[in-house]
């Protein structure tokens, strides 16, 4: 959930010596000024708390070993203790956890239990108040402040009338409840859809989309680089949303602040600190309904501004207006309904923000159809979503809508529309009803049916007479595959297919040659374009590097990792067939000046975070844990929207279980981005990919390569030139010059800053690549790198180089005998 003001867990504390540390609070035990309650797992306690420049003092809970002192709830928010009297916090004769200034009970948990009572504080940080019989009696889950932890509640329990919702804090240094609140509402009533509200009062400031595919539509900066457990329950006593981070080594947070700013937090030791990950309402496009009636508002690096849902069939109300940012009057159709001629219908429009949801009606179990004719019935109805088996149906104007990307939640969205505008395939019209539909749908399906069915007869004849003639190399790889944990199930392509896709080889046709061999763009015959790598009969890599991609790469599965299709082998012929990257690969734009103007500091810094994406999955989260040993600019294709994808796992190494590292005498990979320990003792680690990752990140920054680097008189390498600008305070010079006017300044030094932290010379201080990401997209405070090594390529021994490369740009691969 990215800036804002910050202010409750950056407060200072008045120093306090504690006289004891309790686990329980019962009816012989009690609590006063200097005790605190310590919860089992020793994460959380509660104790009494000043913030600084107060005299108040308050009942809360916060992180016992977090050297930032955070407190995450608070009892007695509606009535500070001014002053120095007693405090006393026990459990009264009604069986009741109670706060008391002398004799004068200013708050309480007000529920009464019978036989006796005991307090303590759950693992999660939550405060509970239990019977004889261990059955929860009050939790302060119940009663949320500001901050949301792992499992604790947000939504409605219907049964007990009961509502958990946050409220900001009044300011820095006052916690009673302040302006804003994040509180849930229903679709209609309909439980089965429900989204958040963040309210200023009883004003909307930023609404949540509704909460669909586990996900709610528009609010998507978390689920692109940490994995997020949810606890959804849906039911006619509860509706309620919970979460936690997979990771749960992580700590994490999420508050409301008195900003109204939604913000997510995690405790990183690596970055010794808070680090944001993420702030909603992220900037004007998130103010609710900003742009009013069949209004969307874009969001880029540069500025962010209304349009109307459709420029063809909508215009703004407020021409004048709207090119000066007034948007208020939203937009309007250009053809106005006629409700009675009986010739409407719909457009869809997909991706779309679920708009608010005020004047809606639901219908149970209808199909698409029907959805379209009921809201035709009704001359006020304007939209319809079918959601399952329900129809949603809009009667006013659509409201604080957006345009989302592609699996962040969106719906199909059919809104009605004049007959003349009608022009779209995505249509219902009334007077079609359902019977040509399911006729032209029947059709389809046995059109699809019939080409389906001779495509499988047809493989199944290539199969058998591929198996008949396949030469003895290809058995001995495909029987290399099956000695491994699990087959491998990349389809096995014939060597004429391959031939006639790449026009014979055709030297046209030719992307580049690296250590593994030339690379071919080809097309199949179904129209997929491919990248076929062929290995060379001269080539510095074999058959061990050739079964060790195919293997490796077809058990990964990641939007940041190169797509094998399959590969061919016949007699000395040994292919491998990738999906197409039209950019080729990252070298190719980023050290030459014209292709680089094409990648501005936005797509640059986009490049960084997702091949950190793609390193965590092979590091942490894919079924074997991958160590790629050559990660470099040139391994790094670009698909048509300029995202990154690691390629070339020829000399990738996988583990089992805990290994995180190993010895070899054969040191392979690339100068310039090899780890020290790796290339002068055989040692490597997911920490050599690190290294690897981090002079990349400086290369994307400043636009050099580290290879070849023009030294001057005080400095010897690349790493060196940007340890000395960064050490006297000048990184924004490093920047490429073409990303000067487009860049963000602080992503840049923090782009830098994580670099350096990554190329390390000692393993150990360089962080993981989880720490990473929230590096990247946080804004706390990151730690200081040391200074580097500054290791270089002639340390080395002299050793056979070879080329190898995506795109034909000659980058040394290197083999040598470990000392």
């Amino acid at each position: 959930m990215e800036g804002a003001a910050i202010f409750v867990f950056s407060l200072l504390f008045v120093p306090q010596i504690y006289a004891a540390e309790l686990d329980t609070i019962s009816d012989s035990s009690f609590m006063t000024d200097g005790d605190t309650l310590v919860s089992a797992n020793g994460i959380f306690e509660l104790g009494f708390f000043k913030p600084d420049d107060s005299e108040n003092r308050y009942l809360g809970i916060w992180y016992k070993n977090i050297s930032v002192r955070t407190v995450v709830w608070v009892a007695n928010r509606d009535h500070p203790l001014p002053g120095a009297s007693p405090l006393v916090l026990k459990i009264t004769n009604q069986r009741i956890l109670a706060l008391f200034d002398n004799t004068t009970m200013i708050w309480s948990s007000n529920t009464m239990t019978s036989g006796k009572a005991t307090a303590n504080i759950r693992g999660n940080g939550n405060l509970v108040v239990i019977d004889q019989n261990k059955v929860v009696m009050w939790q302060s889950f119940d009663y949320p402040t500001d901050t949301l932890l792992p499992y604790m509640k947000l939504g409605r329990d219907f049964l007990r009338d009961k509502e958990w919702h946050l409220s900001s804090w009044k300011n820095s240094q006052d916690p009673t409840p302040g302006e804003f609140t994040l509180t849930t509402d229903m679709v209609s009533s309909w439980i089965q859809l429900f989204m958040h509200f963040v309210k200023q009062g009883t004003l909307v400031k930023f609404r949540f989309g509704t909460w669909r595919n586990r996900q709610f539509s528009g609010i998507y900066v978390f689920g692109k680089d940490l994995t997020f457990e949810y606890n959804v329950i849906i039911d006619e006593g509860e509706v309620s949303f919970a979460y936690n981070l997979e990771n749960s080594y992580i700590i994490s947070r999420t508050t409301l602040n008195s900003s109204g700013h939604l913000e997510g937090w995690a405790w990183v030791e690596d970055g010794r600190g808070w680090q944001l990950l993420g702030s909603f309402p992220r900037g004007i496009c998130d103010t609710y309904n900003i742009c009013n009636a069949y209004g969307t508002c874009n969001m880029n690096m540069t500025q962010q501004s209304c349009t109307c849902l459709d420029e063809k069939r909508f215009v703004p109300k407020n021409q004048k207006g709207w090119g000066t940012a007034e948007w208020s009057d939203g937009c309007i159709r250009r053809t106005p309904l006629q409700c009675n001629n009986g010739s409407e219908g719909f457009i869809q429009y997909s991706n779309i923000k679920m708009p608010d949801t005020k004047n809606t009606q639901f219908k149970m179990g209808k199909t698409l159809e029907v959805c379209a004719t009921t809201c035709l019935e009704n001359c006020t109805c304007m939209a319809y979503v079918k959601v399952d088996n329900i129809c949603v149906l809009w009667f006013n104007d659509l409201l604080d809508i957006q345009v989302l990307p592609e699996g962040r939640g969106g719906i199909d969205i059919f809104v009605r529309m004049a007959s003349s505008e009608l022009d779209s395939p995505s249509i219902f019209k009334k007077k079609q009803g359902g019977t040509n539909i399911k006729i032209i749908l029947l059709v389809i399906f046995l059109v699809f049916f019939v080409i389906g069915l001779i495509i499988a007869t047809w493989l199944c004849y290539a199969r058998r007479k591929r198996n008949h003639s396949e030469p003895t190399a290809k058995g001995e790889i495909v029987n290399a595959f099956k000695s491994q944990e699990e087959d491998m199930e990349q389809p096995l392509f014939s060597f004429s297919t391959i031939a006639n896709a790449t026009a014979n080889f055709s030297p046209e046709n030719k992307l580049g040659e690296g250590g593994f061999g030339p690379v071919y763009k080809g097309m199949l015959e179904d129209g997929q374009e491919i990248a076929v790598k062929r290995l060379s009969k001269n080539s510095s890599q074999g058959l061990d590097e050739f079964k060790n991609e195919v293997i490796c790469i077809s058990k990964l599965q990641h939007r940041n990792l190169v797509k094998i299709l399959g590969c061919c082998i016949e007699g000395d012929e040994k292919l491998l067939i990738y999906e197409f990257m039209p950019n080729k690969s990252l070298d190719s734009f980023i050290f030459y000046k014209t292709p680089s103007v094409l990648l501005d500091w936005a797509k640059r810094f986009n490049i960084i975070k997702g091949i950190a994406r793609g390193l965590v999955y092979l590091h942490r989260d894919s079924r074997l844990r991958i160590i790629h040993r050559d990660l470099k600019a040139s391994n790094i294709l670009l698909d048509q929207n300029m995202n990154p994808k690691i390629s070339d796992f020829g000399l990738a190494r996988s583990f089992m279980g805990n290994e995180t590292h190993a010895n070899t005498k054969r040191v392979v990979g690339t100068y310039g981005y090899m780890s020290p320990e790796y290339a002068l003792d055989g040692i490597f680690s997911i920490k050599s990919d690190v290294f690897s990752f981090g002079v990349m990140v400086l290369e994307i920054v400043c636009g050099k390569r580290n290879r070849g680097f023009v030294r001057t008189e005080n400095e010897n390498n690349f790493i060196e030139h940007v340890w000395s600008l960064y050490n006297e305070g000048r990184s924004m010079e490093l920047i490429d010059s073409s990303c000067v006017e487009s860049c963000h300044p602080p992503e840049v030094i923090r782009s830098i800053n994580v670099g350096l932290l990554c190329v390390q010379n000692n393993a150990g201080d360089r962080p993981h690549m989880s720490s990473v990401i929230l590096m990247l997209v946080g804004e706390g405070v990151l730690p200081q790198p040391k200074k580097p090594s500054f290791f270089m390529e002639t340390e080395l021994p002299a050793t056979n180089l070879s080329s190898s490369t995506y795109t034909g740009d000659a980058t040394n691969i290197t083999e040598v005998e470990a000392r």
